[in-house]
């Protein structure tokens, strides 16, 4: 029996994907919805292979309100969201703005809209920390808690903070509006959550990140470094007021990150909070340079690379305190950063090319075998 029905946006992709396998391991009914601009919908048979539970698959744009409501009408006992779908590379951001806010906060409108409609009252929110900035301008601000001052440095953190209004606009209005009606207005609720930066892949090796073209991030670059796909990495920087001169940020486990989605839909669920905000991360802020190092380790490779000028929009260090999460949620990362490094290391050694290709016979024997 399902504990609760949600629907995932964006749920193909690198974080819906496994956010959706930790909703299905605990037994809740999952739709997802995607446009596949980013990702492949090879991941729902690896979700079902390692859950045993296919979850329905919808292709749509998240801009699309008639195709949202299509899916509401046909899937009536859906009583939450999760929210992914984005566009979300920093860089591009600064040369596309206009496409970023239409996907990103045009696409948020087009689903508040669709769920009021049809009085879906709980939304958790794929935010980001990048709509701190830099809180190195403020002092005590590193590691980051939830009240440090927001101050994007990029278009797509201008998205994520706008989307972050608008949801609590949106919330609180609904909640003003049943009040006024002589209800509580307690079950509209949602959580903002702000996170750092997710690394790794499922430890089976038949789950991991599958960014189709250049990938944006730090550990994908490095996988196809070590591949052999691309030559060296990029290094944005080496002039950072840090100890080795490159960028800190905090590397979280998909798993622990999944985890931290699934635990604040059940605390808006029984807890009924209105709107809150809280960050995932570990607190352990890694350089560029520890990064590398410590993928060579997990790889057992010379990765080479290259220090080129800082790209604009990027800042000095990302670093999380999630002491609320780990109180009021009960969340606490499990996963540490070297797992993260091995975790991916398997999936990529093992999968060249992602999800356009079915994963070796002896991952998937361990798998159906039980090894999960």
């Amino acid at each position: 029996m399902a504990v609760g029905s949600v629907l995932v946006t964006g749920g193909t992709g690198y974080i819906g994907s496994f956010t959706t396998l930790a909703l299905i391991q605990v037994g809740y009914k999952v739709v997802i919805v995607d446009s596949l601009y980013n990702s492949s919908d090879e991941v729902v048979n690896r979700i079902e292979l390692l859950s045993g539970t296919k979850p329905a698959f919808y292709s749509l744009d998240i801009t699309d309100e008639a195709a949202l409501d299509k899916v509401f009408t046909e899937n009536p006992d859906i009583d939450s969201v999760i929210h992914f779908a984005a566009l979300k590379a920093v860089g591009e951001s600064g040369e596309i703005p206009l496409e970023y806010f239409r996907v990103n906060v045009y696409g948020s409108m087009c689903l508040l809209k669709s769920m009021e409609k049809h009085n879906v009252t709980n939304i958790v929110f794929s935010s980001s920390a990048t709509v701190y900035g830099d809180a190195t301008r403020f002092p005590n601000m590193i590691p980051i808690p939830e009240d440090c001052p927001q101050g994007p440095t990029n278009s797509y953190g201008d998205t994520k903070v706008a989307v972050e209004r608008l949801i609590s606009a949106q919330i609180n209005a609904q909640r003003n509006k049943a009040k006024k009606g002589g209800k509580s207005g307690d079950e509209y609720n949602a959580a903002l959550l702000r996170y750092f930066n997710p690394a790794g892949s499922h430890p089976s090796g038949i789950m991991g990140e599958d960014p189709q073209g250049v990938p944006y991030n730090l550990l994908p670059l490095l996988a196809q470094v070590a591949t052999g796909k691309r030559e060296k990495l990029l290094v944005f920087g080496d002039d950072y007021d840090s100890k080795d001169g490159t960028a800190i940020r905090d590397y979280i486990h998909i798993l622990d990150l999944a985890n931290g989605h699934l635990l604040a839909l059940n605390y808006l669920r029984e807890q009924h909070p209105g709107v809150k905000a809280w960050n995932l991360g570990t607190g352990r802020g890694s350089t560029v340079f520890e990064m590398i190092n410590a993928f060579k380790k997990a790889c057992g490779k010379d990765l080479k690379y290259e220090v080129v000028g800082r790209r604009d929009g990027d800042v000095l260090n990302l670093t999380a305190n999630a002491d609320l999460a780990k109180k009021e949620l009960g969340w606490k990362p499990e996963h540490t950063l070297e797992d993260a490094c091995v975790d991916l290391w398997r999936w990529t050694e093992n999968n060249p090319q992602g999800y356009r290709q079915q994963p070796p016979k002896k991952l998937l024997e361990k798998v159906t075998a039980g090894g999960k």
